[in-house]
């Protein structure tokens, strides 16, 4: 029986990459430059099965020029946001992702943005490198504690959960607002309180951490109106997904001080930083590293590699992804 034909958009782990060689007639991109419309469309055209990323846009344009041959998305990373899941249904096209696998490293850089905005650390390192520090002083680099703080926590799903776990241990208090209610269990697991209303929880939380995908729905869900809802004491952190927050509002709250500081993973337009949030020195920028752990970055290879398998084989994937779920 022929291989199927998969190519995949980006340089993945040489332990993946040499796996896909083996079982698939496989076309790698070696030099890991992201492919723009005419390279993503000439994909499309020709492969029976695409590997794309997160930063890969999988829209109705590009999907409309698929080959008949293709047939499955075996996309790499969790969020599918970057897909037409519409268009791709109307073309018989099955969508997978690789859920769960990035759960941990995610919450772990959530809980470190959580640390190192309120502490000031980026700024500290900033002050080191300068040369200008002159030594320990009573008032030099004061930030505040988090022990005893509020933490509300937008999106209550795995991640949210692991970020909740690990903030109890920093003795924060944990609040929640998500789609849906979180189980008794979960509730009384993660001594968390439940808000119905986002708007309510924005203004009596010390921090916010977004942990909620981008959808339709979750687009600007943090508006100018809402952030200027929480207090100005406040600090937010973001490892989700940019477009959740509105940027340009966030920049001017923090540069105006209505906004204590801001830890942000992700950004609207990435890899597009907003040249506002550049010149904050209350704002730590990180290069979307939330889920960049060895580990995890070779679990999330062996779940595309599953998910085609068992599609090839004539079996559903285990990470299908419905329209429904988001």
């Amino acid at each position: 029986m022929a291989k199927p034909q998969v190519i995949v958009t980006r340089r993945l782990p040489d332990v993946i990459e040499t796996r896909m060689m083996e079982l698939f007639d496989c076309r790698l991109n070696l030099d890991d430059q992201p492919m723009g419309q005419a390279a993503l469309l000439e994909a499309v055209k020709g492969a029976e099965i695409l590997v794309p990323t997160v930063t890969d846009r999988i829209d109705a344009a590009i999907l409309s020029q698929a080959g008949p041959k293709l047939r499955l998305i075996a996309s790499f990373g969790t969020g599918v946001d970057h897909i037409d899941l519409k268009t791709a249904r109307q073309r018989g096209i099955t969508v997978t992702n690789t859920p769960g696998v990035l759960t941990e490293d995610t919450a772990d850089m959530t809980m470190a943005l959580l640390l190192a905005v309120p502490r000031r650390l980026s700024e500290g390192e900033r002050l080191v490198r300068s040369g200008t520090w002159t030594g320990w002083s009573p008032t030099g680099m004061l930030g505040h504690r988090i022990w005893g703080k509020r933490l509300g926590i937008i999106g209550m799903g795995r991640i949210g959960q692991a970020v909740a776990r690990r903030a109890r241990g920093f003795g924060l208090s944990i609040h929640y607002h998500n789609r849906r209610r979180v189980s008794d269990e979960v509730e009384r697991e993660l001594e968390a309180t439940y808000w119905e209303s986002l708007d309510q929880m924005l203004a009596r939380m010390d921090m916010i951490s977004v942990n909620c995908p981008h959808t339709p729905a979750t687009f600007h869900l943090l508006s100018a109106r809402r952030l200027k809802l929480m207090r100005p004491d406040a600090y937010i952190v973001n490892t989700s997904r940019g477009e959740v927050i509105d940027e340009n509002a966030l920049a001017r709250l923090l540069a105006s001080g209505e906004l204590a500081g801001a830890g942000l993973d992700v950004f609207e337009h990435e890899p597009a930083i907003n040249p506002k949030l550049l010149k904050l020195d209350n704002v730590l920028l990180l290069p979307h590293m939330g889920s960049a752990t060895i580990e995890g970055r070779i679990a999330m290879g062996e779940k595309v590699i599953i998910n085609i398998k068992t599609f090839v084989d004539g079996h559903t994937p285990p990470d299908r992804v419905l329209e429904a779920m988001f």
